[in-house]
């Protein structure tokens, strides 16, 4: 059985424990705190792969408070993207293992194949103008989530006609709108409009629950185990989809 820490229990740490069991893991710590930081040191010690959804603030002190300690970390957390270059440049040069992804999801990770898809016979017909829109739970830190980065991103790499993102609705050609809603306890809806004044082309991704991210989180946890270096989720799903993926 494969030794665990959840750093963040939060309302994910929290489903994740409640997974953990049935797909191989044995929960050996909890880091909550700084106390517990100091309270588990001799359990982090014996862990086999660490599972980080914290804060924006947080992440990144975390990930190098694993790698002081050679322990694989999965992370989740989004909205520190200012540390990732630095984070990734320590993590190679070190020899640390770490996966990082805006969404662990499966179904999410599948959503954008086809979103590149889509994108790349997207980029020869120009009469398709483009939007984005996400919505969230109300305490969803980052906006727009780091999904709907991702997904934006990938756009811009591959419709020649959308150089930048904003985040809100706009009439100039060259930006793409990314509309985030926040609302109730939803989980994450992510849609992907491709539309012209004749038709409309739409690709949604909806979570039903927070156990989709967990049992991808937990699937990255098995994958990084007895490897070194940095990863994604791109890495996971090539593994995963050999030749299907392009």
């Amino acid at each position: 059985m494969i030794k665990l820490v959840l750093i963040g229990y939060g309302k994910m740490g929290k489903t994740i424990d409640a997974l953990a069991r049935q797909e191989g893991f044995e929960v050996i710590a909890k880091i909550n705190s700084e106390h517990d930081w100091i309270s588990g040191r001799l359990k982090l010690n014996e862990a086999d792969v660490a599972i980080e959804f914290t804060t924006p603030a947080a992440s990144a002190g975390n990930i190098r408070r694993c790698f002081e300690i050679q322990l694989p970390v999965v992370c989740g957390t989004t909205g520190w993207e200012n540390e990732k270059e630095s984070i990734k440049n320590e993590c190679i040069s070190n020899h640390k293992t770490l996966i990082v992804a805006p969404n662990f999801s499966l179904g999410v990770n599948i959503f954008f194949m086809v979103n590149r898809y889509i994108a790349g016979l997207m980029n020869a017909a120009n009469q398709f103008d483009i939007e984005i829109e996400e919505i969230h739970h109300v305490h969803k830190l980052d906006t727009p989530s780091g999904t709907a980065k991702e997904l934006a991103n990938d756009l811009i790499k591959l419709v020649d006609r959308k150089t930048s993102w904003v985040n809100h609705e706009t009439n100039v050609k060259s930006e793409l709108p990314v509309i985030s809603k926040r609302a109730g306890e939803v989980p994450g809806t992510h849609i992907v409009r491709y539309f012209s004044a004749i038709d409309e082309i739409e690709i949604k991704h909806s979570a039903k629950s927070r156990s989709g991210f967990a049992f991808g989180a937990l699937l990255a946890a098995k994958w990084i185990k007895g490897k070194t270096g940095y990863f994604t989720m791109d890495d996971l799903m090539q593994s995963m989809f050999a030749n299907r993926v392009k």
